[in-house]
């Protein structure tokens, strides 16, 4: 008698989309950051992304770069540990067998992109939050002081580089990721895809 789930626990899928929309947003909130000058003037609100639908205010007046940079810290730590429980999660509960109608290569190529996402999704915040740690500034999750900074600007720039290339190459699998969930959504017309659903 085969016990194995069919599909992923709510959990775990929980896990999985807001993780996903976290990462989504993360790259997005990254570019736009890139295009901050550092002699903007400081204010007290910022309209987020300049959409004209929610405005932050801050306790003191800081620049916009500033603003966003202590955004990005800290919707990392929270997405950071939400990966970390979603490692645990996957560490305590048995996840639901590849389908039977996968080829060999396709479960080879399934079981290492999964693995490479984990180990990707675990280095990347992981490298971004020794990166704050060496600079200056430390951590501030949502203005409360979280790590202080050590001011180690040598240091800093080698996890800098660590974060960008890693956030490059986990951008490259994610997309991988998606093109086979589609793959199988419209090419093979499985339910690769519904098992990672809310029932």
């Amino acid at each position: 008698m085969n016990n194995a789930p069919t599909g992923y626990t709510k959990m775990a899928v929980i896990l999985h989309w807001l993780i996903a929309l976290g990462i989504f947003g993360m790259f997005a909130l990254g570019w736009f950051m890139s295009d901050i000058p550092k002699e903007a003037p400081k204010q007290l609100s910022f309209d987020l992304f300049n959409w004209g639908i929610y405005t932050w205010q801050v306790p003191e007046e800081i620049s916009p770069r500033s603003f966003y940079f202590n955004v990005h810290k800290s919707f990392g730590v929270t997405i950071f540990a939400l990966i970390l429980l979603r490692i645990i999660w996957r560490l305590t509960h048995t996840p639901p067998a590849l389908l039977n109608s996968y080829k060999a290569i396709e479960r080879k190529l399934a079981n290492g992109t999964h693995r490479l996402l984990y180990l990707l999704m675990f280095v990347l915040p992981l490298s971004g939050v020794i990166m704050a740690m060496y600079s200056k500034y430390g951590i501030k999750w949502f203005g409360m002081s979280f790590i202080k900074g050590l001011d180690n600007n040598p240091m800093r720039e080698i996890y800098k580089s660590a974060h960008e290339i890693i956030g490059l190459i986990l951008l490259a699998f994610v997309v991988i990721h998606i093109l086979g969930a589609l793959k199988h959504k419209f090419i093979d017309k499985d339910d690769t895809l519904n098992r990672m659903s809310l029932k």
